[in-house]
C-alpha cells in the first residue's frame, strides 16, 4: 500500500485503482451524519432481476440525483438531493477530483443485509467510472475479487471512511458486502457516481 493524495491509501490491485481513507469524516461527524441520513433519505425495498427471477434486495436503498439509473432489471427514478447528501457530495467531489450527479444510498439494517458480487459497469457509467463510497454506522467487511477468478481481497469499511474506485476497477474486478453472523449494528453507505449523458 502507498499513501496518495488527500490522505488516501492505495490498495495495490492489478488493473485497478482503489484508494481508501479512514477518518475522512471525524467520529462525531460520522455519528451525526448516520442519524441525519437515516431520517432524511427516502428508504425503499427494491426488487431486482437476478438469473431471470425477481427478488427483494437484501437491504434498503434510496436513489438521489439528477439522472435515472438502471441495473439488474430495475430503473431508479431520482429523488431530489437532500441537504445532508448534497453537502457530503461536495466534500467528496473535492477529495476525489470528480463531479458526481447521482448517489445510491444503501441501508444495511443488520448483519443479514448484504450486497452480492457485481461490478458497477453499466454502459451509462462509461468505460472507466469513478465510484466514491462513504460509510457511516457499523464497520462492515467489503470484498474485491478479480473477474477472471482468484482470491478475494478484504477491506474493513470503517464509519467515516471513504473508498474510491476508478480506472479499470469495474472492468476487471467485482465486489460484494457479504452477510455476517456476528452481531452488528446498522450501516449506511453512499455510493456516488456520474451518469453520462446519452
Amino acid at each position: 500500500m502507498t499513501v496518495g493524495d488527500a490522505g488516501f491509501v492505495r490498495i495495490e490491485l492489478p488493473d485497478a485503482e482503489v484508494d481508501y481513507r479512514g477518518g475522512f469524516f471525524t467520529p462525531d461527524e460520522a455519528r451525526t451524519l448516520f442519524d441525519d441520513l437515516h431520517t432524511e433519505i427516502r428508504w425503499e425495498r427494491h426488487r431486482v432481476r437476478i438469473r431471470g427471477r425477481e427478488v427483494d434486495c437484501p437491504r434498503l436503498s434510496g436513489w438521489e440525483g439528477d439522472e435515472a439509473y438502471s441495473y439488474s432489471g430495475l430503473t431508479l427514478r431520482p429523488a431530489p438531493w437532500t441537504p445532508r447528501v448534497a453537502a457530503i457530495r461536495r466534500r467528496i467531489e473535492a477529495a476525489a477530483g470528480q463531479r458526481f450527479n447521482s448517489v445510491l444510498a444503501n441501508l444495511y439494517r443488520d448483519g443479514a443485509d448484504r450486497l452480492g458480487w457485481h461490478a458497477d459497469d453499466e454502459p451509462e457509467l462509461g468505460p472507466a467510472p469513478v465510484i466514491a463510497s462513504a460509510s457511516f454506522g457499523a464497520p462492515r467487511r467489503f470484498l474485491l475479487r478479480p473477474k477472471r477468478g482468484g482470491a478475494a481481497v478484504p477491506i474493513v469499511l470503517e464509519p467515516g471512511s471513504l473508498l474510491v474506485m476508478r480506472g479499470g476497477t469495474q472492468r476487471h474486478w467485482i465486489h460484494s458486502l457479504p452477510p455476517t453472523r456476528r452481531p452488528v449494528g446498522p450501516r449506511i453507505n453512499l455510493t456516488f457516481r456520474r451518469i453520462l449523458d446519452e
